[in-house]
């Protein structure tokens, strides 16, 4: 693709395809921007913008063919062909990550598992079996590998990672809590759950402050009506 598509733009994509998908489940043939930014709670200029940077896909008149863009928009992200993914870290998170069914529904298919705990070394999560972590090296040389997940503590992370792109991985969806700093050819994901989390937070205590200080507004609005009946009143 010649053109630079920017952030926004792409991370607004996969929501896109899960609208879509959503419409085809309830067999919606066609939808306008209007009515499919409804759904999303965006604009439809910021629709009809999106999508006319890879070509419109709509008809004036007409709408978006439900099926055809929600397949367009997957070509664009990927997930119309298989993406072999392997999972290093067999914890909680790895085992959540490998036990999610619509990771293979979007065409990424977890195929082995890796650690260092022989308590699930030998096990098979979800169809994927779990190898022990000193097998990594020799799996990935002789298997393809599209992604490689990292859900494993910080301080392995960056070693684990170093090996990986050493034996031709080229992405990365990193759970561990650094942001991993690998050659600009390798792309990476950096998932950080705790941060997402304190977002959040944040916005909890900023819809708290703000209902707060909407009471105190109208308190005194109330205030001052009742004081301004009193004035007429007496005069």
């Amino acid at each position: 693709m010649e053109k630079k598509i920017s952030k926004a733009v792409i991370s607004r994509l996969p929501r896109y395809y899960r609208y879509l998908s959503d419409l085809m489940e309830e067999n919606v043939d066609r939808i306008s921007s209007n009515d499919l930014a409804k759904r999303m709670r965006v604009t439809a200029s910021q629709i009809r913008q999106d999508l006319n940077i890879f070509g419109g896909f709509g008809q004036q008149g007409y709408g978006y063919n439900v099926a055809y863009l929600q397949g367009e928009i997957g070509k664009l992200l990927g997930v119309n062909r298989q993406n072999n993914v392997i999972i290093v870290g067999a914890g909680h998170l790895g085992q959540a990550l490998a036990n999610y069914q619509n990771f293979s529904k979007r065409g990424f298919v977890v195929q082995a598992l890796f650690d260092i705990d022989p308590a699930v070394i030998g096990r098979t999560i979800h169809g994927a079996p779990v190898y022990s972590l000193d097998y990594l090296e020799e799996y990935v040389s002789k298997n393809r590998v599209d992604i490689a997940t990292l859900t494993i503590p910080r301080d392995n992370a960056v070693e684990v990672a170093r090996l990986l792109v050493k034996n031709g991985i080229k992405a990365i969806w990193n759970f561990a809590h650094t942001d991993l700093q690998v050659d600009d050819s390798v792309i990476v994901e950096n998932v950080h759950l705790s941060e997402s989390l304190m977002q959040l937070s944040y916005r909890i205590l900023a819809a708290k402050e703000e209902k707060a200080h909407k009471e105190e507004r109208a308190e005194l609005r109330k205030r001052n009506t009742e004081k301004g009946r009193g004035e007429r009143t007496v005069s």
